[in-house]
């Protein structure tokens, strides 16, 4: 069990007097099973507490549904290995029985992605835990998969004077494992990229216990001329083509230097253009965040004006003129200059989700939809979102922020 892991909300009834909401008939676990997961040393459990645990992440309506006393789909038994051969023993067991497995790190994710809809075994990789090898000289880290992003942070950080520059909001909670399998972003990720480029290699334990190994832990380089990118394939499988138990990935040093910025434009379309200008000079600041009127004022309390908050770290060298061609884009783009609190203001409350739960108990639905596309596309998309959520009858507000761009 995540131990940074806070419920998302609490249930209306005792663990063991919950309903399941999907009524696809779940896998009855096989005679033997249960001795077999024992006989490898796993950690495991069947009390109601676990497998109700297991059954949810943080999906916004498995939060209204906690309330009604429903979870999503409680699994028949909590697997928690933590070693890699453990890992195998399990997959292997469950592939002889055709047990399904679904894995899951610290549930931080809000579409139901890590609930086991067939029951099964659900697979808690938060035991694979720990900082392995790191290289100072390649910038390479080894770090087990179930290792929560703080604690990866604090080691890199405090000890070997690096860091990931992986800072989803979900940090306190999210594992490495999750990241890779779910093809996370971070909040930095304009400087640093997304975690696909970060990952350098994995250890993978596949459905019949075999044991994969890419990229830079199969002993590769940086760079290959031969086949294709297996690293890639298992990046964002979400444990659909194996178990991740282990990921290399890429470090910097710490950043020694850091700039902010923030503007206030008369449309977004204004914040969209200068960001377009910006990046298309090649400059890329590890934060830029922009925020249409409406997430604006409920963000920074301000009456008008769409906001861009900036931020970029490490050496002066290249910060200060990255951070030059910011504001001579934002300028030119008809922005004002705001003052930099504003950056100071998100760096403490970004990670807040403290009004969630109280909203929720309001029986207000909150969620965010993430989207992607190209920058000719970004306003009218902006404009057809908006108009389509205010449709929505029972809708109290629809805002939106760019939060990485590329």
């Amino acid at each position: 069990m995540n131990p940074y892991a806070a419920p998302p909300i609490e249930w209306g009834v005792r663990a063991g007097e919950l309903e399941d909401v999907f009524s696809a008939t779940p896998c009855e676990l096989p005679p033997g099973l249960l001795a077999d997961l024992e006989a490898s040393g796993t950690e495991m459990s069947t009390a109601p507490e676990a497998l109700a645990a297991a059954a949810r992440d943080w999906w916004p309506l498995a939060l209204h549904w906690a309330l009604e006393g429903r979870a999503p789909r409680r699994p028949g038994v909590v697997a928690r290995p933590a070693t890699r051969e453990q890992v195998v023993s399990i997959l292997r067991a469950a592939n002889a029985s055709g047990a399904p497995v679904t894995a899951s790190g610290g549930r931080s994710g809000v579409c139901g992605g890590a609930v086991p809809v067939f029951g099964g075994i659900a697979l808690d990789c938060c035991g694979l835990s720990g900082v392995g090898e790191v290289d100072p000289a390649s910038l390479l880290v080894t770090v087990a998969a179930g290792t929560i992003g703080r604690e990866l942070e604090a080691e890199l950080s405090s000890i070997h004077g690096l860091t990931i520059g992986h800072r989803p909001q979900s940090i306190d909670l999210a594992t490495v494992g999750g990241w890779v399998a779910c093809r996370g972003a971070g909040q930095y990720s304009t400087r640093y990229g997304k975690i696909e480029d970060i990952v350098a290699g994995l250890e993978v334990v596949l459905a019949d216990g075999r044991v994969v190994r890419t990229g830079a832990l199969q002993g590769c380089g940086p760079r290959s001329a031969t086949g294709p990118d297996l690293t890639q394939l298992f990046v964002g499988s979400e444990g659909t083509l194996g178990i991740v138990t282990a990921a290399c990935l890429r470090a910097h040093p710490l950043p020694q230097h850091e700039e902010r910025q923030a503007w206030a434009f008369p449309s977004l379309v204004a914040g969209l253009e200068a960001l377009r200008r910006t990046l298309r000079a090649g400059a890329s600041p590890a934060v830029l965040r922009l925020y249409d009127e409406r997430e604006a004022a409920r963000s920074f309390d301000r009456d008008g004006g769409n906001v861009l908050i900036a931020l970029d770290e490490g050496d002066e060298a290249f910060v200060g003129p990255t951070m030059e061609v910011l504001e001579r884009e934002s300028g030119a783009a008809g922005g004002e200059r705001l003052e930099a609190t504003l950056v100071a203001r998100w760096l403490e409350e970004r990670n807040d989700v403290s009004a969630l739960a109280p909203a929720v108990r309001a029986g207000i639905v909150v969620d965010t939809i993430e989207v992607a596309a190209r920058w000719a596309d970004l306003a009218g998309l902006y404009d057809d979102a908006i108009e389509a959520l205010t449709a929505i009858e029972g809708l109290l507000v629809a805002s939106a922020h760019v939060s990485h761009a590329y």
